[in-house]
């Protein structure tokens, strides 16, 4: 059993260096760059209307519908990022600094300022092919592949690829990950509080699984109020320490640009660490970090109410950006500033240690409740993914009711142990179901550029953007 263990990590391993170590970062920064100039940089130039969109009518939106099919835009967008703000952004922003250098961080950001282009692009294909499922508008990769590609290359082999990508990301989201998810809660909890992770476990499975039984829009709400306040009390913590080192955050900037293009300028030679190996590290972790063009996120603003698809693709750009440039990056300043990097720790260690430094004992109790709070809302956020391919695979309700069960068991047999091998398996379904998804996206490249098209000319003419009377 052990051998077959270890072959089975042997060949985990190789995959993900195949995947992640070339295919698939090229592969999304590529898409990435195509539907930057293809659409005409949405991203830079239309982010003042985009702010606009997500905070200008925070307050004045309808929730739903008033059928209740339907949740509204900010709330998707919390949704959404409940699932990218996680683990990724306290332990994977370590990762690519110890394994890539400061300049990781450079390169982190331009994966970031690209995917706001690929999941502008997955936004509105979500939106333009979302179904009405058991009195629900339900969306993502599955369904736009399956509807969408059906025309063009066959409705066998659209079918195939749908479900493919439906099963990975069960798989991948809906069990290994919140495997992982769970893990990291406990083993935080556990380090800062000594609690017993079995106990943290159920605990964890009994909230989650209140929040599931609510659907959608339970998740929304949740979501709606836990994620802000989590965003911000992260970003105020990092603030507070970034003040104490106010004097030398632009001279870090200026480190971090130049680590990026010469990291033997930096004590990057006598490390061992390459330009290709900043790149490689910060867009793989940036991109594990806000998910853009993995197909995750858009089963969330496939349910959104808004007038146009268009301006649900700005909402998910905002996603990518509060990620990644907001929380990921205030994360890199906190590890570079305080010296964390020079310890070699890895992983959340890094971050806890930097703000023990800057806090004292209280600061690995700070981490250690931010942790639980991105990891449980991503949790949430996954959960909900993977419900919606199970509504995209099975119509009877006995199919949603077991994965809820299983999912929850999940949640409780993460918490027992180290995980190594299942971050190793999350990483190589995560890169399998991603496949699919970039496919769809290319060969629907002319649809998502109509869509725009008919969202300017609306703009232009003074026309209604959309009737949602006729949904």
């Amino acid at each position: 059993m052990a051998e077959l263990l270890g072959l089975w990590s042997q060949f985990v391993a190789s995959v993900n260096e195949i995947l992640w170590g070339s295919v698939l970062m090229y592969a999304l920064v590529g898409v990435g760059l195509f539907f930057t100039v293809y659409l005409g940089a949405p991203q830079f130039r239309r982010f003042g209307p985009a702010v606009r969109q997500v905070f200008g009518r925070l307050y004045k939106e309808q929730h739903t519908d008033r059928d209740g099919r339907t949740i509204s835009s900010f709330q998707a967008l919390a949704v959404a990022i409940s699932a990218q703000v996680g683990t990724g952004n306290v332990a994977g922003v370590a990762t690519a600094i110890m394994a890539g250098g400061p300049g990781a961080i450079f390169w982190m950001w331009v994966s970031a300022l690209f995917g706001m282009g690929t999941i502008f692009a997955e936004a509105i294909l979500a939106q333009k092919y979302r179904v009405e499922v058991a009195g629900k508008f339900i969306g993502g990769p599955a369904f736009y592949i399956s509807r969408g590609l059906a025309p063009v290359i066959g409705k066998g082999w659209a079918k195939f690829l749908a479900g493919f990508f439906a099963v990975s990301i069960i798989i991948a989201l809906g069990f290994i990950g919140i495997m992982v998810q769970s893990n990291s809660i406990a083993g935080a909890v556990n380090n800062a509080f000594g609690l017993d992770p079995l106990m943290i476990g159920v605990v964890i499975a009994i909230f989650a699984g209140l929040i599931f039984i609510g659907g959608i829009h339970r998740i929304a709400h949740f979501a709606q109020l836990i994620v802000p306040l989590m965003a911000v009390i992260y970003i105020l913590c990092a603030l507070s320490i970034l003040f104490l080192y106010a004097g030398e955050i632009l001279p870090m900037i200026q480190h971090i640009v130049m680590g990026a293009f010469n990291p033997q300028a930096l004590g990057g030679g006598v490390l061992g660490i390459t330009m290709k190996e900043a790149i490689r590290f910060g867009v793989a972790r940036g991109l594990f970090s806000n998910e853009a063009g993995m197909g995750s996120t858009p089963h969330a603003h496939a349910t959104a109410l808004v007038a146009h698809p268009v301006l649900q693709g700005f909402t998910a750009f905002i996603g990518v950006f509060v990620d990644t440039m907001l929380v990921c990056t205030s994360t890199a300043l906190i590890i570079l500033l305080t010296g964390a990097d020079q310890l070699g720790l890895s992983g959340a260690l890094v971050t806890q240690e930097a703000f023990h430094t800057a806090f004292g004992e209280i600061g690995p109790m700070i981490i250690a409740i931010c942790l639980t709070f991105f990891a449980f809302t991503t949790v949430i956020g996954w959960y909900y993914f993977g419900e919606s391919n199970i509504r995209f695979l099975f119509r009877s309700p006995a199919a949603l009711n077991v994965y809820r069960v299983l999912v929850l068991a999940f949640i409780v047999l993460g918490t027992l142990g180290k995980v190594e091998l299942v971050w190793d398996m999350s990483d190589m379904f995560n890169g399998i179901m991603v496949i699919p998804n970039l496919i769809a996206l290319i060969l629907l490249h002319k649809e998502i550029k109509a869509v725009l098209r008919d969202y300017d000319e609306k703009r232009q003419d003074g026309l209604p953007l959309y009737d949602y009377d006729n949904v």
